[in-house]
């Protein structure tokens, strides 16, 4: 009774932050108001769209374009009027949000959707010792973990993945997998028809009349009409430039041939000359769809050849003539669907191309949009385990915290497998301070290049401030002087020898960000030369726990892919044991087996010791699995 009524006090005098009110932030406000939290406060910048209201059950319809974190208070406080809720409309890492800002909570929440919003709340958190639990759910995977400055490791002090990428010969030229095709259609076609046009792109641009004409072949002649544009752009990205990559038997000799598809081949001619001109889109403010125009109905249906190559001509047609003033600026949006229509049809008939299988438009849409379609209940029940960290962590229960992993398939009867937190990670440079080293050509890179390349994208800093010694090299932020401002302007063009403070070998950088409370040590090592393949930013970062980046690289060419949600594509954590009753579950004795990974673990990455970041189309489904218990040496909370 007595642990009852202390977990009722801290509750009641609790003040919580909420970061984040899409999925999972809906089911948790409304599980903290009815478990009795009173002094709550939510940042979220998003607005409502249609796409949220099937499981951010406190938004309606005529929500559509309103504030999360508002309409949110609202639909909470009609069942809870006595508590009080805070809305913010604005972005976590706006200013106002600082340190002693983040201060006045007892713990913080994260219902986040990406990694650097995640990393800046985490920094926050240390920097003003406040209690964070972190969270994250995509389909029916999630996990939450609690993160207390000097007790559990922080939340970067283990790496976060970025997405799988390919190189770009296997994009544009030996494609083998649909994601492939879709890659293709989505950065390379879509963003050449109707992006921005001085984007560099890797389509050969080069017509089959004239080979040794600079004349870009995608771009529209004066007076041409529509549909010829729409079948000479057809005939070239699947017809004649297939048939150039066939010229090339080498690249042939193991694989097999694709073959080249003209529009003569995939529609008859008159099938081409009235393509769409049957049904026309009866009301003019409706959205334009090449489906509608067509008469296709079922986004579920794999279409055939025939039907992708209508929708092909038709979508494009209609980006000419009913939204013409957006192209050269359009960039692929999932909820665009004349885009997802395109990108789909452009998929498939590449695709059809090479023997590949094809793919309906709901398919197309999740692969090319990175979804992984969410579940209402898995959010429910991680803001339930999220409420359930909290409130230990009110009480300073800190030998019973919880990794909890939510798994999609029950293993031995267990469905939700918790685990002893890790201690801080001696050497994470944000929680532990340890100096990190750069290897760099010292004589040739700039510090525009150090900033941009490891301040600001390795290490997230966002208003870095740069020294060597005492010397001030660089600062970044609002209230700088004019002098001072166009001076470190200056300095970011020079390279590092070349400084006022000269970086040579085994100078020692100190870099700081205020908002976040972050200082880090940069010990500098000077190297002539760098494999290009290997080593694209030519300097490399060591000591620093960032991104596992999964991908194949070809002459330093890369292509970012949205991650599948294909099983081999996901590592995970299938906790599968025999516990005593009243016992601590460890990690390392739960997995002791190798068929504690079946249905989720590709054996062939059991042994890999990196997490996995597994990201979906909710606000929140994001979800950080952790390594393989048996490679890791981490000592455990005890």
């Amino acid at each position: 009774m007595a642990a009852a009524a202390s977990s009722e006090e801290v509750v009641k005098g609790a003040k919580v932050l909420m970061v984040g009110a899409g999925g999972i932030g809906c089911e948790l406000l409304k599980t903290l108001a009815l478990s009795g939290f009173s002094d709550i406060h939510i940042i979220d910048l998003d607005t409502i769209e249609v796409s949220n209201l099937n499981r951010q059950f406190l938004f309606r319809q005529s929500h559509v374009g309103q504030s999360k974190a508002k309409v949110a208070r609202d639909a909470v406080l009609k069942f809870r009027p006595n508590i009080n809720i805070t809305p913010y409309h604005a972005n976590v890492k706006d200013s106002t949000f600082n340190v002693e800002f983040f201060k006045q909570f007892n713990v913080v929440l994260n219902g986040l959707d990406n990694l650097d919003a995640r990393r800046h709340v985490n920094r926050l958190c240390l920097a003003a010792e406040v209690p964070l639990v972190e969270s994250g759910t995509t389909g029916f995977l999630g996990q939450v973990t609690v993160h207390v400055k000097g007790k559990t490791e922080c939340y970067e002090c283990q790496p976060k993945p970025v997405p799988k990428s390919y190189p770009v010969c296997t994009i544009t030229s030996t494609p083998s997998k649909f994601v492939h095709c879709i890659v293709w259609a989505k950065d390379l076609l879509f963003a050449k028809l109707f992006g921005d046009k001085n984007q560099d792109n890797d389509l050969n641009v080069r017509s089959k009349d004239d080979s040794s004409s600079k004349t870009d072949v995608f771009e529209r002649n004066v007076d041409e009409d529509l549909s010829q544009y729409a079948q000479r752009i057809y005939d070239h990205v699947f017809g004649y430039n297939i048939e150039t990559a066939l010229s090339n038997e080498e690249t042939w000799k193991n694989r097999k041939k694709p073959y080249p598809i003209y529009v003569k081949d995939a529609l008859p001619e008159d099938a081409v000359q009235q393509n769409g001109s049957s049904r026309d889109h009866k009301n003019e403010e409706q959205e334009p769809s090449a489906m509608v125009s067509l008469g296709l109905r079922n986004p579920q249906e794999i279409w055939s050849l025939a039907d992708n190559s209508r929708v092909f001509l038709e979508a494009l047609k209609l980006f000419f003539d009913k939204r013409e003033k957006e192209i050269g600026n359009l960039v692929f949006d999932k909820d665009d669907q004349l885009a997802v229509e395109f990108v789909t049809a452009a998929a498939n008939i590449r695709a059809s191309s090479f023997g590949i299988p094809l793919h309906s438009l709901f398919e197309a849409k999740g692969v090319a949009g990175n979804i992984v379609h969410a579940v209402a209940t898995t959010n429910a029940i991680i803001a339930g385990l999220i409420v359930i960290e909290a409130i230990k962590v009110l009480k300073d229960d800190y030998q019973n915290y919880r990794m909890t992993y939510c798994l999609e398939h029950p293993t031995r009867k267990m469905l939700l497998m918790p685990v002893e937190p890790f201690e801080p990670n001696a050497s994470c440079y944000v929680c532990s301070e340890t100096p990190l080293v750069l290897e760099v050509n010292t004589k040739t890179t700039k510090l525009r290049e150090v900033i941009d390349k490891v301040i600001k994208n390795k290490l997230g800093m966002n208003l870095p401030l740069v020294m060597v010694g005492a010397t001030l090299v660089f600062e970044d932020g609002e209230g700088l002087e004019p002098d001072e401002a166009e001076n470190y302007a200056l300095n970011l063009e020079k390279v590092l020898a070349k400084l006022p403070a000269p970086v040579v070998n085994d100078t020692k950088l100190t870099v700081e960000d205020f908002q976040q409370e972050l200082k880090c040590s940069i010990n500098i090592k000077h190297r002539d030369e760098f494999d290009t393949e290997k080593e694209p930013d030519g300097m490399v970062l060591a000591g620093w726990s960032g991104p596992v980046d999964k991908q194949v690289n070809s002459n330093s060419d890369k292509r970012s892919v949205p991650a599948s949600s294909s099983a081999d594509d996901v590592d995970s954590t299938a906790e599968d044991a025999l516990v005593k009753p009243g016992m601590k579950r460890k990690l390392n004795e739960i997995l002791e087996s190798q068929e504690n990974f079946d249905a989720l673990q590709n054996p062939s990455e059991v042994g890999s010791s990196s997490a996995q970041v597994v990201e979906d189309d909710d606000d929140d489904d994001f979800v950080m699995l952790d390594e393989d218990p048996k490679k890791g040496k981490k000592k455990r909370l005890q």
